[in-house]
């Protein structure tokens, strides 16, 4: 997955009132759904007298949120937790008060007795499907003198217990329509951690997005373990499909821009596929792993797709929408893995040629089949096919964005650069574009030609300023 799986967050602060009597530091890791949760759980905590804070030091209470995906997940919040341990001990040591300490997400639901055992000095730990509940939980660690856990998988509970999402300032926002997975593959950790599918009605999800459209929200990324397999019930108790979500998405005054992420190719329907076509503001960029090459290998990851498979579904989409971008996800050195399985792999590659992709070694995953299979591919066998793999990556990423030299392309700007003057946003296909431009453009779509290309952005000379343009 970019899985909704994408490289570490940094924080983003959003504070919530004038004066605060409490103030929370949430770290995000990993992926999309985590940086949705994190702004979910600010805002559930801002009805109880928190406000957000850049700074750990300034905090009244510290939030891990974690996932499990990475490897060595577990380690990192240990490693995180120790220093916390200090923060705490040196604040008691100044007369500061207590630090309270929560580590929610993914491997807090996985791992959380183990949490509990080895830092004793976590006050809540909290699965990503109970995180609504943190000022219930808070006042529950006030009046106990151990750990409070809270594991459940009530998703629907959750997103019927949430308030209103507060101002982003951002002009780009994800929009969580469907949780967990029912896929179950060999490696992966997420049904353990984010339980069975389920799918957010419409009517809650058009009202969020409606509501992030008020705020100047111009572009929305549909989140989703598994989000094309989203079934969500309509307006007229009907079931409604993510080709139907995202035609009325498209209705909604100042929405100019929608993504969704991450796909799997077993739900890839012939009317998702038409939606490339018929949907201007469906942006063209496709987030659809394929894992592996070769079909026996799939077979043992229960992908429960063949590459012609696949394969298939990439020519449809290019032919309806032949100016589609395509991102995946590659594992490598999966377990029974051969050199034959691996060129499988490169071959697929070659013919589809990626705009971006995320590739991995495989780690096993305590609890998951994979990790109990015998046939473990050595780690200097694993770092040689994933070096070769990159370099073929990066040298497809390089070449699509050099094509975009001399191009024309519609860009967000949501950010100030590195440099006086200098605006950055985002193309069509997810590109980071910068150029010398006005901050005012900031939440604004403008017409730029690229003049220059890297393997990672693109720079631009703005044309001109375009409120219509997708």
């Amino acid at each position: 997955m970019q899985d909704a799986c994408a490289p570490e967050t940094e924080e983003d602060v959003r504070p919530t009132g004038d004066t605060p009597e409490k103030r929370v530091f949430i770290k995000t890791f990993g992926c999309q759904m985590n940086v949705y949760d994190s702004e979910r759980m600010a805002d559930a905590l801002g009805s109880a007298g928190f406000a957000e804070t850049d700074a750990p030091e300034d905090a009244d209470l510290v939030i891990l949120n974690t996932c499990h995906i990475r490897e060595k997940a577990a380690e990192k919040v240990f490693s995180e937790l120790g220093r916390l341990r200090v923060l705490r001990e040196t604040r008691r040591e100044l007369g500061g008060g207590n630090l309270m300490i929560a580590v929610a997400g993914c491997v807090a639901q996985a791992e959380g007795e183990e949490i509990a055992r080895r830092a004793p000095l976590v006050d809540i730990i909290v699965g990503p499907q109970s995180y609504h509940r943190l000022p219930e939980l808070i006042e529950r660690r006030a009046g106990t003198r151990g750990v409070v856990i809270e594991t459940e998988f009530p998703a629907a509970e959750k997103f019927a217990n949430l308030p209103a999402p507060k101002l982003r300032s951002a002009p780009a926002a994800f929009l969580t329509v469907q949780e967990g997975c029912d896929k179950f593959c060999t490696f992966c950790v997420v049904p353990y951690t984010r339980g069975a599918e389920y799918s957010r009605p419409v009517a809650q999800i058009v009202d969020e997005a409606k509501r992030l459209a008020e705020r100047g929200v111009r572009e929305i990324t549909l989140l989703g373990q598994n989000v094309n397999a989203w079934a969500g019930e309509g307006p007229s108790g009907k079931t409604w499909t993510l080709p139907d979500l995202l035609a009325a998405l498209s209705e909604i005054d100042g929405i100019a821009r929608l993504r969704f992420t991450t796909s799997h190719p077993n739900d890839m329907s012939e009317a998702l596929v038409a939606a490339h076509r018929d949907l201007p503001k469906l942006m063209p960029y496709l987030h659809l792993p394929f894992q592996s090459g070769s079909d026996r290998i799939l077979k043992a990851m229960n992908r429960k797709h063949r590459i012609e498979d696949y394969l298939r579904i990439v020519d449809r989409l290019r032919d309806v929408r032949p100016d589609l971008a395509l991102s995946t996800d590659i594992i490598v050195g999966f377990p029974g893995e051969t050199t034959a399985d691996f060129e499988e792999t490169m071959r697929v590659v070659e013919r589809v040629h990626f705009a971006q992709a995320y590739s991995f070694k495989y780690s096993a995953r305590p609890g998951t089949p994979a990790a109990d299979r015998p046939e473990q591919v050595p780690e200097d066998l694993k770092s040689e096919r994933l070096a070769r793999l990159q370099a073929r990556l990066f040298a497809q990423q390089t070449a699509f964005n050099a094509a975009m030299v001399g191009r024309t392309l519609s860009v967000l700007w949501d950010s100030r650069g590195r440099n006086d003057g200098q605006i950055v946003g985002r193309s069509p296909y997810l590109q980071s574009v910068y150029a010398e431009g006005d901050p005012a453009l900031l939440g604004s779509i403008a017409d730029v030609e690229i003049v220059a290309a890297s393997q990672n952005s693109l720079r631009a000379v703005i044309k001109n300023l375009d409120e219509d343009a997708t």
